[in-house]
């Protein structure tokens, strides 16, 4: 049972999340734990490597804290990344500096037998025990604020584990769920399976809500979005459910368009993560009133600052006053976002 200080009727990001019009909004940014803190390059450098600051729980949890402390976010997301999964079932992961996640590709059955799920729950243990560190420390230093677990979706996940890289089009990826459906759908449903015990984990350690990354759905065909984004995470959601029947859960589709609304009416999710080029406007007429939205702000007028900072976070403000609301951005900080420019969204946002 949470203590009284950790009453989950007096968090506003749960709050909202349950279908409340909180207003102001409560808030929280993509990535808002990184590198344009000096306080997250301080611990990093101590790390040595990314996978070493992930699986380093009091260093993961130090890190997940600090822009709570610094700018007093209504939500804490745990600092992990999204192919933790694929890493703890044994596929091969490095992040080159200035490259990103690199892997060694998974693209025939042998390189899927090869994967180990049976392992992923004892090498994801310290990922699991940063989520507790964090919960912990929210306790006693920011009981109003949720903590947020998350992973990445199957779709999005088994784009890198394909293509063994990032990329602009995931041509690899694709061209497998084209060209054999029956190996790629073997693909999305072993980490289906293994993102539920995953996140389940996460809520079982202290997670609050819980929030899944799709950031490159918006790849998709229709009929491809809906057999690789919508069906896979409507399982995921389903899996999670028997285990967690009250988590909250956050989907981010990125770059859906007008397969947002199939996305909202079949996956099961409660609140909807809204990217940069949609028009929340029309999301919002095109969703329940009662379904929460998060989003939208440009990561680059954080970056900018000043007034076209102010202008687009008011009209995000404007267009979302009276409906369940989450601000945060419409996709992760930049790196070069300036603190003070942070600083000064959040004065905007908490004056509604």
């Amino acid at each position: 049972m949470p203590s009284v200080s950790e009453d989950p009727s007096q968090k506003p990001l749960l709050r909202a999340l349950a279908g409340e019009a909180v207003w102001p909004p409560p808030m929280w940014l993509m990535r808002q734990a990184g590198r344009y803190l000096p306080e997250y390059r301080e611990i990093r450098a101590q790390a040595g490597d990314f996978i070493a600051l992930c699986t380093a729980p009091a260093m993961a949890a130090e890190v997940t804290l600090q822009p709570i402390r610094r700018y007093g976010m209504d939500g804490a997301i745990l600092f992990s990344d999204i192919l933790m999964v694929p890493w703890a079932m044994g596929q091969p992961l490095r992040f080159a500096e200035g490259e990103g996640p690199v892997l060694e590709p998974v693209r025939d059955a042998a390189a899927i037998n090869r994967l180990d799920p049976s392992v992923c729950a004892a090498n994801a243990a310290p990922i699991i025990e940063t989520v507790r560190l964090v919960r912990a420390g929210l306790a006693e230093e920011a009981p109003r604020t949720t903590l947020i677990g998350f992973a990445g979706s199957p779709f999005t996940v088994a784009c890198y584990m394909v293509e063994g890289h990032g990329s602009r089009d995931f041509a690899a990826a694709r061209g497998m769920a084209y060209g054999d459906p029956a190996l790629f759908g073997r693909l999305i449903r072993i980490l289906v399976d293994a993102s539920a015990d995953y996140l389940c984990a996460q809520a079982d350690a202290g997670a609050e809500a819980l929030m899944l990354f799709d950031s490159w759905a918006g790849l998709l065909a229709p009929s491809q979005f809906r057999r690789w984004v919508i069906e896979p995470t409507a399982s995921l959601v389903r899996a999670i459910r028997k285990r967690h029947p009250a988590i909250p859960l956050i989907g981010f589709p990125r770059l859906a368009g007008p397969m947002l609304v199939e996305y909202a009416q079949r996956t099961g999710v409660q609140c909807l993560g809204i990217d940069t080029s949609m028009d929340l406007r029309w999301a919002a007429s095109a969703v329940p009133p009662s379904m929460c939205l998060q989003g939208n702000l440009d990561p680059l007028s954080l970056v900018t600052g000043g007034m076209a900072l102010e202008t687009e976070a008011r009209s995000i403000l404007g267009a979302m006053r009276g409906r369940p609301f989450i601000f945060n951005l419409g996709h992760g900080i930049e790196k070069v976002t300036s603190p003070d420019n942070v600083s000064a969204l959040v004065r905007l946002v908490r004056t509604g």
